[in-house]
């Protein structure tokens, strides 16, 4: 299982699968990260929190824990 915070930089991942539960993972969906979509990981910050991506067009930072809970290929 590979997650959306040991992707690399420069590289697209597509979405297999949000863990966790109510209103995070609600909060995930909510910026557009839901199964199925691509994501491509722009920068990530020196002690790797945050983590820049390109979701649906437009760029959105996610905190390292949530973006332990998104699931990639």
């Amino acid at each position: 299982m590979k997650t959306l915070r040991e992707a690399r930089i420069g590289e697209t991942v597509k979405v297999v699968k949000l863990h966790g539960e109510g209103a995070v993972k609600r909060r995930i969906m909510d910026m557009g990260i839901t199964k199925g979509v691509e994501i491509y990981v722009l920068k990530v910050a020196p002690l790797g929190d945050p983590v820049e991506v390109t979701v649906r067009d437009y760029e959105l930072s996610l905190r390292k824990a949530d973006a332990e809970m998104v699931e990639v290929e």
